[in-house]
């Protein structure tokens, strides 16, 4: 059965000399595998450069119910990046995103909030003028929400220390390693409450950026199933500088 949903490519696999899977995240099936024949081949009418990673779709597909490869019937790209493909601090954010998202998304049902989440997000990074310097943090914290790992905010004058293996704020250390320091809580807390828009009033150095961005890792590692960490955040630490 013929259905259209939007869609945001994850991640591309070769599958033989002319075919690939492509890994896509879905509106209405969540993320699905798609087989895509003969893309590579010269007079093929999908063509590779319609997978980049991150590339926000419209599809029409063919959905089967239970099975492990999809097809694709027709797509083009929905919203065409303007700042992203030619800035390398965006361009590095995306990367960053994009691997993140391959690591943590494992459901295969629609989830509209997180997708509208993530499609948001999206725009919202290639928007030249919002600021870049906190987005990953800011992303990063509130994809808490949707993968079912949300911190308690219960942040006050009183509970300044955030304990990472609970996920709550508490007035004094635990007895393990896994917490943040009373800046960096504060820091924490301020990306949860602080809209997208507004994070350009944060005021936080490199140091402490890159610091959080390690700090949310372990907090995603100690959370999420099969968590392994990510290999892009080390080309974020040269390129926001």
């Amino acid at each position: 059965m013929l259905h259209s949903t939007r869609g945001i490519v994850l991640h591309t696999v070769k599958y033989s000399e002319t075919s690939l899977i492509a890994k896509i995240y879905t509106e209405l099936f969540g993320l699905q595998s798609y087989l895509i024949k003969g893309i590579r081949k010269q007079k093929a009418k999908i063509r590779p450069m319609l997978f980049q990673h991150l590339s926000l779709v419209d599809l029409i597909v063919y959905h089967k119910e239970k099975s492990t490869l999809q097809t694709i019937k027709e797509i083009q790209i929905a919203f065409p990046y303007k700042s992203i493909p030619f800035d390398i601090r965006k361009s590095s954010l995306a990367l960053f995103i994009n691997e993140l998202l391959y690591k943590s998304i494992r459901e295969e049902e629609s989830n509209r909030n997180l997708f509208d989440f993530i499609w948001g997000s999206c725009v919202f990074l290639d928007d030249p003028t919002h600021s870049t310097n906190y987005f990953h943090l800011w992303f990063l914290v509130h994809l808490t929400a949707f993968l079912g790992f949300i911190p308690q905010m219960n942040y006050s004058e009183r509970r300044k220390i955030f304990n990472m293996k609970e996920g709550v704020f508490q007035e004094t250390p635990p007895g393990h390693e896994y917490f943040m320091d009373e800046i960096s809580s504060a820091f924490f807390y301020q990306l949860f409450t602080l809209p997208s828009e507004e994070n350009s009033i944060l005021s936080f150095s490199l140091q402490e950026r890159n610091f959080m961005l390690e700090k949310i890792l372990i907090y995603y590692q100690l959370h999420l199933s099969g968590f392994t960490g990510l290999r892009s955040h080390h080309i974020l630490h040269t390129v926001l500088e």
